[in-house]
């Protein structure tokens, strides 16, 4: 299960297999622009491994003069040049190319267990990785079994009758880990965030917001969405006049659940992702639904109650079992479990749905080669299996000593940031040292790995194992409901280019992939180590007093800790970091595509916050280390590779069709203006680049940001 509720606050969108890092986009047409790669770090005083060899390849820099102009061009513009989008890909950038590695490296390895898994102990995740992913690349049983794996529901759904026979449905396709319609799982209760409770959270939608049911500019996607449910109904043996209106059927009933759905900038708000409800309340609230029956199904005891999370939404599915037409439901239920399945069925389905979700929405011209998607889907079933093996071969014991002290140093930087604060009273500092105070960093893979006994795989048949690995982490995650929150638990496989804040947990963490070159190089100097995964670190540190994390205490409890006229100051200020991005036309050509502020608020906090406090954390490293400090690296200062490696981690190119989508939905604003957003609020940037008042990289005095 994909939660949705109180998301992780991530770095970029997601870089592992199926998603990549935010990449670039044009440059804003009222503001520069900026684009980048990704620079993890190592300790305080990295460059004395090798001052003398180049890090940063200054041959990739453009003209100086464009510096204070279009610091993304100045930084990235020869080498997206250089760099096309490969044709599997909807962008490209250095997030993206070390995603590439990484999936290379875990290509090796699956195909290693793959060959041995006749051979490799009994019940071992060598094993179990290797039958799985030799049953997705056994084309010929894939396609002998066409889709006769979904036949068993697709009978199933024939037979409903009405609205009971729905609600029970969804039940029992629960037990095996199957969600229809809404999600739901384990969390941290956001009163008590040291205990775990059930989660109800609406879904229900193939299509990406609630707004693209509804505006105008969106009919060419709706009208393309409806063909596509018509072709995935036809593949199963609809005829075609049936398919187009069950199709139609299918859309119309989205359409209701969307109206009655959150917007992207509406779910990022905490008091709308958690409504507890006792479960005599929520049958109330749901009379044609049984809260009561669905725990009882799931195994799952329910003490004082649960988090029905969007009231609305939940009214109108349970208004939709009391009077949709079973044939709606029907349809409704049929395309869903054909667009589930498709990426496991025989290649007619898995064409489709890229034709779809690949093409028609995010313009990617070629789907993935068949290693890579069934790598997803052994990452999807088996991710942090599969990262332990990653780990085993690709992660040393000293790089994460190297990483945690460069933590600790951007850390400490923050601390000094909030406690010199000119505009919060010393009563809401005390609040947020004392949720600094509680920080917990995490580093490269988890202290425990799971244990995946009782997942049964076989090597010949892929649909059945993707359902039973389904099942398998649908029951791991349920039984956690009324036990305390595990802080030691991951949420990002090791694999996987990224890192993330967890509100609930209050938790920073940093997986093995992100931790190395170009984020983190020992060899390195620390203006780029810092510039690097210094900034990644503090932008994630950052997270925890965001719009978002700073409404969560320092035990993960969705509690007030400021004082009324702190949080009025704070409010100001954010509102201009809104304006900012707002003013934001990314898009070449497409004046009228701007950039959500409010949505990519907490991410443009991170970016801002996280930078100032590893600037600061590099300035005393630098003060430990005079030597280095005076010294220039291919003809750049300790402070210009800082900011320049920042830039560098934004590097990126992007199709258009994936940036519009982005901006629709994507709380992270474009690349190639978080390269350049945050510098230009920074006097720092102006002084180490000799910019002056009026360049465009010089934010005006009035409308300059500084946060924390």
């Amino acid at each position: 299960m994909t939660k949705q509720y109180l998301k992780p606050l991530a770095l970029a969108l997601a870089v592992s297999l199926a998603l990549t890092a935010c990449g670039k986009q044009e440059p804003a047409a009222n503001a520069p622009a900026s684009t980048a790669s990704t620079a993890p770090a190592a300790s305080s005083t990295t460059a004395a491994a090798d001052l003398g060899k180049s890090i940063f390849d200054v041959s990739e820099l453009g003209d100086s003069a464009l510096a204070c102009q279009d610091f993304n061009g100045f930084v990235n513009a020869k080498w997206v040049a250089a760099n096309p989008i490969p044709a599997d890909r909807t962008r490209w950038g250095a997030f993206d190319a070390l995603a590439e590695s990484s999936l290379n490296t875990q290509h090796s390895i699956v195909e290693k267990a793959a060959k041995g898994a006749a051979t490799a102990p009994a019940g071992s995740i060598e094993q179990k990785i290797g039958y799985l992913y030799q049953s997705g690349m056994n084309e010929d049983a894939i396609e002998k079994a066409g889709f006769d794996p979904i036949k068993p529901k697709l009978d199933a759904i024939a037979g409903l009758k009405n609205g009971a026979d729905v609600a029970d449905y969804i039940t029992r396709n629960y037990v095996d880990g199957d969600m229809q319609v809404f999600q739901f799982g384990s969390s941290a209760d956001f009163q008590h965030a040291d205990m775990q409770i059930a989660y109800a959270f609406e879904a229900g939608l193939g299509l990406p917001t609630k707004d693209y049911y509804s505006a105008a500019k969106h009919k060419d996607i709706r009208d393309a969405y409806v063909a596509y449910i018509a072709k995935a109904l036809e593949l199963t043996g609809v005829a075609e006049a049936d398919a187009k209106k069950q199709a139609a059927d299918v859309l119309a009933f989205e359409t209701k659940l969307a109206a009655a759905s959150l917007s992207p900038v509406e779910a990022r708000k905490p008091e709308n992702q958690y409504h507890f409800v006792s479960v005599k309340d929520a049958d109330k609230a749901t009379p044609h639904f049984s809260w009561d029956k669905f725990f009882a199904a799931q195994g799952v005891i329910i003490d004082k109650g649960f988090s029905l999370s969007q009231p609305k939404f939940f009214a109108e599915f349970d208004k939709q079992l009391a009077k949709a037409p079973i044939s709606q439901w029907q349809a409704y239920l049929r395309f869903h479990t054909i667009d589930d399945a498709s990426p496991y069925l025989s290649k007619n389905f898995q064409d489709n749905k890229f034709a779809f979700y690949g093409k028609t929405l995010s313009g990617q011209p070629e789907q993935k080669v068949r290693w890579k998607r069934v790598l997803g889907a052994v990452n999807s079933s088996m991710g942090e299996a599969l990262g332990q093996l990653y780990v085993a071969e690709m992660f040393k014991p000293e790089a994460k000593a190297r990483a945690q002290e460069l933590v600790d140093n951007v850390r400490n930087a923050l601390k000094a940031r909030i406690e010199n604060l000119d505009w919060m009273s010393d009563e809401t500092k005390a609040k947020a040292i004392a949720k600094w105070n509680t920080f917990l960093p995490k580093i490269g893979y988890p202290d425990k790995w799971r244990d995946w006994s009782g997942l049964n795989i076989s090597g010949d048949n892929y649909y059945a194992n993707v359902m039973a690995a389904a099942k398998f982490n649908y029951d791991y995650d349920i039984a956690k409901i009324g036990k305390p929150t595990d802080r030691l638990e991951w949420g990002m496989t090791p694999q996987t280019v990224n890192a993330y804040y967890n509100p609930t947990d209050n938790t920073i963490n940093f997986p093995a992939a992100i931790l190395q070159p170009p984020f983190f190089d020992a060899k390195a100097d620390d203006g780029i180590n810092y510039g690097g995964i210094g900034a990644v670190i503090g932008h994630e540190a950052s997270h925890g007093f965001d719009d978002e994390g700073s409404q969560f205490d320092g035990a993960g409890n969705n509690k007030n800790w400021w004082t009324k006229d702190d949080r009025s100051k704070f409010d100001e200020r954010t509102a201009r970091l809104v304006a900012q991005f707002n003013a934001y036309t990314p898009i070449k050509d497409k004046p009228d595509a701007h950039v959500n502020g409010q949505l990519t608020l907490g991410e443009n906090i991170g970016d801002l916050g996280g930078l100032n406090a590893a600037y600061d954390a590099l300035q005393v490293a630098l003060k430990k280390n005079p030597e280095e400090a005076g010294k220039q690296i291919d003809g750049y200062t300790q402070d210009q590779r800082f900011f320049l490696n920042w830039a560098r981690v934004w590097r990126g190119s992007i199709r258009e069709k994936q940036a519009l989508l982005q901006l629709n939905t994507d709380p992270h604003a474009p690349a190639s203006l978080r390269a350049a957003g945050a510098p230009s609020n920074m006097p720092a940037f102006a002084s180490a680049f000799q910019c002056k008042p009026g360049d465009a990289m010089v934010a005006p005095a009035d409308k300059q940001v500084k946060i924390w």
